[in-house]
């Protein structure tokens, strides 16, 4: 897929990996619409790129709808979806208070997983009245997983439970849209210098750039937006969720 010219939605684009993305889809040509919960954000990145944003909550089926609505108003149907958007809320099955808050469990999943596929069905519906490309593709939706999914530690059991329903998704979505032209496929980052890192103490972060084997470093955003490129360049990458990990392997703790 020739991203040049193509229109574009990226959720959680006001921050982190999101709007790196919205940015390098933005230098490949791409028209695109930033889509987060918080919309002074969303604005100041559209605003960078020469894009259009929207105040989006993608766990409200209205919200995401009315933000759809915007960015097709303005660039026309998205043929790329890339799902960012996600929070990081930490906690035992039973901590020192006693049991975890359900409330607090079913938030993560809400924004995490129910969020992305919300997203996700919505997008793809709007793709499969597209006409078809040349090699018969109408549209790509990239999901955002993390290594989580396989090596939750101890205090992530919502966040990796999570992660690992949207890793989950790659394989069913992308049987079940293959024949309306549409892929699917998640990345699972590793350890990323974003936003959700700010905050832990050196010790941490050292040692989590310590256990990332090569390159010897955390991830940079920009990386994570090139594999998104790369994805939507390459129609044989569907179906998967690709680790982007410098090869770590995440301890229980």
């Amino acid at each position: 897929m020739n991203i040049n010219g193509l229109a574009a939605i990226v959720t959680g684009g006001g921050s982190g990996l999101g709007q790196a993305t919205a940015r390098a889809l933005a230098a490949a040509g791409a028209k695109v619409a930033v889509f987060d919960i918080d919309a002074a954000k969303a604005e100041a990145t559209a605003k960078a790129i020469g894009g259009v944003s929207a105040g989006c909550d993608v766990t409200d089926e209205a919200s995401t709808v009315a933000a759809l609505a915007t960015a097709r108003d303005a660039h026309g149907v998205a043929r790329i979806c890339v799902n960012c958007a996600g929070v990081v809320t930490p906690g035992k099955v039973v901590g020192r208070k006693g049991p975890m808050p359900l409330a607090t469990y079913a938030r993560v999943i809400q924004v995490n997983l129910v969020g992305t596929f919300n997203v996700m069905r919505l997008a793809a519906a709007d793709m499969a009245g597209l006409e078809a490309l040349d090699g018969g593709e109408r549209g790509v939706v990239v999901n955002t997983a993390s290594i989580a999914a396989w090596d939750g530690q101890i205090g992530q059991c919502a966040y990796a439970s999570s992660k690992a329903g949207v890793a989950g998704l790659s394989l069913p979505a992308a049987r079940e849209l293959a024949p309306l032209g549409i892929r699917v496929v998640a990345i699972a980052p590793g350890y990323f210098g974003t936003p959700m890192l700010d905050g832990m103490p050196d010790e941490v972060m050292e040692g989590l750039v310590a256990s990332t084997l090569f390159p010897h470093r955390l991830g940079k955003p920009d990386e994570f937006a090139r594999m998104v490129l790369a994805i939507c360049d390459n129609p044989m990458l569907n179906g998967s969720a690709i680790r982007l990990d410098g090869a770590v392997r995440m301890p229980p703790q």
